[in-house]
């Protein structure tokens, strides 16, 4: 069986070879090419596209590609189930599934960065996944410190941990760099697609749609766009040199009936009656 992906591969585009070496086809081929090559060169190659959108073998869900690979394959092993939720915290940045996801996603990123040629990378991080799938296995219940004294310790520190990340839900990193594309678009006029955005976080547009509104004031990422929209349009209003046409524009808007029919609806007034009583004030 041939495989295909996009390049450079992390977290998930490393995972899946190794499971479907391990436990599905062991003779199986990878290649790695550009996401915008992807589909042609599976057709040149007779090979299979794994982990990029709209594919059979991808994201669904809240779950990785190593997931559906285990549905899809009918593959019922114990050990697989717990590496699939480390694989899938560390490939989502979702830290708070597994203890393991942040350590996976630090070596898997150092891995990549230390090794240029990509087959050079799947080869040795097949023993990063061979090491884990051991742990998962049989060491899962062992633990690294034996002194009683500096095991109750860990405990309470531990302790401590837990509390302080359910009273603050720390920010993932793809969210910091979504609102900053996001302002960043909205400053320049640019058109933002969820799906899009998500592809260039290499996110899937499903997972960041789901768990936007946790990251951005509880607001679905349409809400968002049109606060920031709205926000930008009284900052405009108030510069009389621009006319109100001009101002649907530079927010966005499709024309000047949707900026006013939206402005109305966020602040409860059309805009030539906003930009009037700016002017009284």
């Amino acid at each position: 069986m041939n495989w295909i992906t996009r390049e450079r591969p992390k977290i998930d585009r490393i995972a899946c070879p190794w499971l479907i070496r391990r436990f599905i086809d062991p003779d199986a081929h990878f290649f790695f090419v550009p996401l915008d090559e992807v589909k042609a060169k599976a057709i040149e190659f007779d090979a299979t596209p794994f982990d990029i959108p709209d594919t059979e073998f991808t994201h669904y869900e809240d779950r990785c590609t190593f997931d559906f690979f285990l549905e899809r394959y009918e593959i019922e092993d114990r050990a697989l189930k717990d590496m699939a939720i480390i694989i899938r915290g560390a490939d989502t940045d979702d830290h708070s599934l597994a203890a393991q996801s942040s350590g996976l996603w630090a070596i898997s990123a150092g891995l990549a960065y230390n090794i240029i040629d990509d087959q050079e990378l799947v080869e040795k991080g097949m023993l990063i996944y061979d090491a884990l799938y051991s742990w998962a296995k049989h060491l899962q219940k062992q633990k690294h410190t034996q002194n009683p004294t500096e095991k109750l310790l860990l405990a309470v520190f531990n302790t401590y941990l837990d509390k302080q990340k359910t009273e603050n839900l720390k920010t993932p990193r793809w969210a910091k760099e979504l609102k900053e594309i996001i302002q960043d678009q909205i400053d320049t006029n640019l058109s933002l697609s969820l799906k899009e955005i998500s592809e260039g976080l290499q996110i899937h547009p499903s997972y960041v749609s789901r768990e936007f509104s946790k990251y951005f004031s509880n607001l679905s990422f349409g809400e968002y766009i049109r606060k920031l929209r709205i926000e930008k349009a009284v900052d405009l209003l108030a510069n009389p040199k621009h006319t109100l046409s001009e101002i649907a524009y530079l927010t966005g808007f499709s024309d000047q009936s949707h900026f006013n029919r939206i402005f109305k609806a966020h602040t409860g007034q059309n805009p030539s009656d906003f930009r009037k009583n700016l002017v009284k004030k």
